[in-house]
């Protein structure tokens, strides 16, 4: 088991920079999720330490040991890639221990190895089937158990669920969960989806085009985002963004107004400087911290609203870029077309510069 740091780490196409000057750190055992749209750079981070990409700059260091330049077979690693890319023509079991018998592993160890791996997999039963008998996830199990079975010092994860049905990621994704608990080591494993992300992860790193925007845990992130991006991303469905105007300031806090909702006033804790009166800025809410108890009342009327069962939401402005949602408790009587009066806590608001997406804290 051991940790991954990486130190000024630069990727570039030709002239073209993907990755910008990355330092980030990987406990030993951490499970650290890389997180962003497509073309955020989070696949070619990976692949860097994989070694599957030479850095253009940098250092990659695998347990203290420095392997920027060191061959992807001798780095301690093993990775699960999108796409299966199982030998048709091989059982389960060959599959899984094809790379130990290529690397003249003795057949007794590879056997041990292949037994424990289908035992932690749930695939014992299926050792002798070959990949066209099986299901979608267990292909995927396949994959992760020939990963399992070199005995990695850290597993790289690169989007394992993608081709998978709605049901069968959630299930996979308790299955990796409980992996890395079996197992107690270190795993690095992207995804576009966030709310992989905040289930699977210790760790969050989200990026945006080849750079950091910011680290933490999946709560840090949900609860204190630096940025209009990360608050943006972190959550489902996403954080709604008002026009807002500083209207003063007192007590520790901003007074801003909403002027697309009657102006409203806003106090919000602020521990910096505040911008002069009359900055306009961005105020975000949660769709599920609207409340009708909340002590900023809101009225507007409902475009749409979308019935899932456990949860409701209502979606007003629809004419806007970035309508409004709102999370419904009980939806009760309120139909499309009608008016909503809500609410919510000052202290659930988060202030933003629109100018830099930088929050204002």
């Amino acid at each position: 088991m051991s940790g991954v740091e990486l130190k000024e780490v630069r990727k570039s196409f030709g002239n073209a920079e993907v990755i910008h000057s990355v330092d980030l750190s990987v406990d030993a055992g951490e499970f650290v999720v890389f997180v962003g749209p497509s073309g955020c750079g989070k696949s070619t981070l990976l692949r860097l330490i994989a070694g599957l990409e030479d850095a253009t700059a940098g250092s990659i260091l695998i347990g203290g040991r420095d392997v920027t330049r060191v061959d992807p077979a001798e780095r301690g690693i093993a990775m699960v890639f999108q796409s299966y890319a199982l030998y048709p023509h091989m059982t389960v079991e060959e599959n899984m221990g094809f790379g130990l018998r290529m690397t003249g592993t003795d057949r007794a160890v590879v056997a041990e190895r292949v037994r424990k791996a289908a035992s932690i997999l749930h695939l014992d039963q299926l050792l002798k089937r070959k990949p066209k008998q099986l299901s979608g996830g267990q292909r995927q199990r396949v994959a992760i158990g020939r990963a399992i079975v070199r005995e990695p010092q850290v597993f790289l994860f690169d989007e394992p669920l993608s081709n998978l049905d709605a049901e069968l990621r959630v299930q996979m994704r308790l299955e990796i969960a409980k992996l890395h608990k079996d197992l107690g080591v270190t795993m690095i494993y992207v995804t576009h989806d966030q709310v992989e992300a905040m289930t699977l992860a210790d760790k969050i790193v989200v990026l945006r085009s080849g750079r950091v925007e910011q680290v933490g845990s999946p709560l840090q992130l949900y609860h204190d985002p630096d940025n209009v991006f990360v608050a943006g991303f972190i959550g489902s469905p996403k954080m709604n963004f008002l026009r807002a105007k500083v209207i003063g300031r007192g007590n520790g806090k901003i007074r801003v107004s909403l002027p697309d909702f009657d102006g409203a006033e806003v106090p919000v804790a602020l521990r910096g400087d505040a911008p002069a009166a009359g900055t306009e800025l961005s105020l975000g809410v949660r769709p599920e911290h609207f409340d009708p108890a909340g002590a900023v009342r809101l009225k507007t009327r409902i475009d749409v609203i979308e019935n899932l069962g456990g949860a409701s939401y209502a979606y007003a402005r629809a004419e806007q870029e970035q309508p409004l949602t709102i999370e419904l408790r009980d939806a009760g009587d309120l139909a499309e077309g009608g008016v909503i009066e809500t609410g919510f806590d000052p202290d659930d608001a988060f202030l933003f510069d629109p100018a830099t997406g930088r929050r204002i804290r």
